[in-house]
Parts: C-alpha cells; structure tokens; sequence
C-alpha cells in the first residue's frame, strides 16, 4: 500500500469495495469476508472493522487494523483514526496523530485538526493557527465556526471585512481563494451569531444577486421569526429562497395548508420555476397529496417541452400513486409529438411503469426491442426490474454481459446470491 495509490482508489471507487457494498457484505453475514479484505489493502473495510471493534471495546485491535493504512501517511486514514480515538475519550492521542501528518505538510489536516483542538479547549490555539489561511475557503469556514470559542470574533470579522472589500473583476476567473460573496456570507454568519441581526442582513441584501446570498438571507429571517420581511421577499422578482424558507416555516409548525399556499400564492414561483414546483409536489406527496403532486408536475412537463429530470419526476409520481397507465399516456403523447423516436434516458423512464400496469417480462421485452436495448447502459435498467422481481440470477446473466461496464450492480447481485468471491472478483478488478 501507499498514500497516493489508496487516494486515487478511495476517491474514484476503483478496484475497491465501495462502503455501501462492505455494509451489504455484513448484512448479509458475510464478517469474515470484511476481516479477510480489511488486511488486503481494502481501505473501507478496513475502516468498518476497525468501528466495529471499537463497539466491542477492542481498541488496541481496531488501532491494528488500521496501522498498515496509517504507515503510509495518507491523510484520510491518519483522520479516520483520529476520530475514533477522539470518540472513545482519547484525546491527546487524536490531536497527536493529527498534528503529526499535519506537520507533514498535508493541507487537508489542518481543517480537522484545528476543528479538534477547538473541541477540547484549544479554539485559541486553532484560531492562530487557521489565520494565515483567511484566503482558502474550506480554512475560512472553519475560522469563523472557531472564531466564537476562542473569543476572536472581531479579529475574524475584521479579516473577512478586508477580503469582502476587494471586487474581482471577472470572478471565478480572475482569482483563486475566498471570493468576495463567501467573504460576506461568513461576516454576515458572524454577526448574527453576535446577535447583530439587523447588520446581518443589510450585508446580505448589500451583496446584491449573489444566489447563496438570497438563500442565506431567507434562511436568516426565518430563524429569527421575521414573516413579514420573509413574505416581502417571497413576493419579488427572484422569490424561490424566500417562498422555500416560507414553506417550511409552515410545514414545520403542522400548518400544510399555509406551507401549500407559499407556494400557491399569486406570483409565486411553482408555475415558473421547476424546481419550486418540484419542492411543492415533494410537499403534496409527502402528506398524502400525490395526485396534486402528479398535476403540478405534469403542468411543468408541458410548459418545458418534457425535460427529462422533469419527467422522471413525473413518471415516479405516477408510479408511486398507483397510476403507470397515466405516466405511459403522457411520454406516449410525448414521444408522438417528437415523431415516435425516443433516446434511451427517456424511453427507460417506461420500464417500471411498463412493468406496473402489465408484467416484468413485457417491460423487458419493449426494453430489448428499442435501438439501444442490447447497450451496457441498457443491460443495468434491465436487470434492475428483474433483480426487483426476485430474478437476481436472470439479472446478473444480462449484466454479465456488460461486466466491466455494470461492476457495482453485478456485485450486488453476486452478493445477494452468495456468490461473494465472484463479487469480490468484479469488484477488485483495477481500473487506472
């Protein structure tokens, strides 16, 4: 094992076993296969077992598991671990083993090891630590949640005063680092954690269109119960934040009627803007209402034309409520006016809908007979039907087929079957 090789496998999901499928392997009774795999260079079952252990309150062993990982430097690990020292009380170890890759020179440390020392009683010290680096976002975020405990909150705002005063001239291009609307979004954090609510959202509203801007301003005014500011900005030109924030504000006090009306409200956003029209149907599904929730979809499908998340949105409504005929007359309707052809991403939006309304073999079979139905791409939606079915051994002789191309989906069902070394097989196979 080494650092760089670890990295590269654990951050593109190469020739590894992903976490979600350790957990499926342990689900299904298969321990000693995440204990082997954990000694072989397999980072995520390493760390699952080494949790595990520490469950069972063998810390020296779980420490064990995880040293070869250690040993190369690599700084995910050396994190890993300090977390888990510093959840069973070990806290000078945690900080010391942080401290140590960090003195390394690893950027990615600081972060989680000013943020432990600020834990424990060391936010000053974190404080010093994370000011020479004002100028990266992900360390700034940080010095403003430690600003706070380390009884710096003045020099911090002061710092991020300076940085929100400097207006790139062509951002993102023309500079790199903390940009001027995250500058001002973090003082504005400041201040109304300083209980400076009214300067929290002049600075806000002085930052002009930023989007993360608006959405932190709605946020803002919710929390500090201003419903009159909140109805005020849900009624202008760019509303979606302010009626989101709105909504929730109802639904969170039972009140689904006013949530609706948010939404609903004359010059409200859910007829023009898709995704508040998305959040509204979530809202009418979520609290019995999905035949609503279908109808303001449907309304959204026809005025843009049918886009495709739009229409997946759809057709899982339709198929939630019991309806797949009504999804099929739509993209019917639809794939008529387009002139009888449909793309691949939009004709397996069928598939489940097919299968619903008249049976699995008759949706696979209109799988297999569309241009596309023999493509590897093709072969995973199919054998997604049949393993829903019970047909696991059907699904993984079509995936199969496409084996390089579908390795997580046949590892699934490989896993499911009990046929873990072949599973494990596909999985390992490297892909630099």
């Amino acid at each position: 094992m080494d650092a760089t090789d670890l990295d590269h496998r654990a951050g593109t999901r190469s020739g590894l076993i992903p976490p979600e499928l350790v957990s499926r392997l342990i689900e299904r009774g298969h321990s000693d296969v995440v204990r082997l795999q954990a000694g072989r260079g397999e980072w995520f079952c390493a760390l699952e077992r080494a949790r595990s252990l520490g469950e069972q309150g063998r810390q020296a062993d779980a420490m064990e598991v995880l040293a070869p990982y250690l040993a190369t430097g690599w700084w995910t690990a050396v994190v890993a671990a300090a977390e888990l020292l510093e959840g069973w009380g070990r806290i000078h170890e945690a900080i010391e083993i942080t401290r140590v890759r960090m003195e390394a020179g690893h950027p990615m440390v600081l972060e989680s090891y000013t943020r432990l020392l600020a834990r424990h009683g060391r936010a000053e010290e974190a404080f010093t630590l994370l000011r020479p680096h004002i100028g990266e976002p992900s360390l700034a975020v940080a010095l403003v949640d430690i600003a706070a405990a380390a009884g710096r909150d003045e020099e911090a705002a002061a710092l991020l005063a300076a940085r929100a005063e400097y207006l790139c001239s062509d951002f993102p291009w023309c500079c790199r680092g903390l940009d001027r609307d995250t500058a001002i979004g973090l003082l504005a954090t400041i201040r109304e954690r300083q209980g400076s609510i009214d300067e929290a959202i002049a600075l806000l509203r002085a930052g002009g269109t930023s989007m993360l801007h608006r959405e932190q301003l709605a946020a803002l005014l919710a929390r500090d119960g201003r419903l009159d500011e909140l109805r005020a900005a849900a009624a202008t030109d760019d509303p979606r934040y302010a009626v989101q924030r709105l909504a929730m504000w109802w639904e969170e006090r039972g009140d689904v009627e006013g949530a609706i009306a948010a939404y609903r409200q004359a010059g409200g956003p859910a007829a023009d803007d898709p995704a508040s029209a998305f959040e509204l149907a979530q809202l009418l599904a979520r609290h019995g209402r999905g035949n609503e929730a279908i109808d303001v979809m449907r309304l959204q499908a026809d005025v843009r034309n049918g886009d495709d998340w739009i229409l997946h949105t759809l057709s899982a409504l339709c198929l939630a409520q019991g309806r797949p005929e009504d999804g099929l007359a739509y993209l019917d309707a639809l794939a008529a006016a387009r002139g009888g052809e449909e793309e691949w991403d939009l004709y397996r939006m069928r598939l489940p809908l097919i299968a619903a309304r008249d049976s699995v073999d008759e949706a696979i079979a209109q799988a297999r007979s569309h241009p596309e139905g023999g493509a590897s791409y093709a072969a995973s939606h199919i054998a997604e039907l049949l393993a829903g079915a019970g047909r696991t051994k059907e699904a993984v002789a079509v995936l199969e087929q496409h084996a390089s191309e579908n390795s997580h989906d046949l590892a699934v069902c490989l896993i499911d079957l009990g046929r873990v070394e072949d599973a494990l097989a596909v999985l390992q196979r490297r892909t630099r």
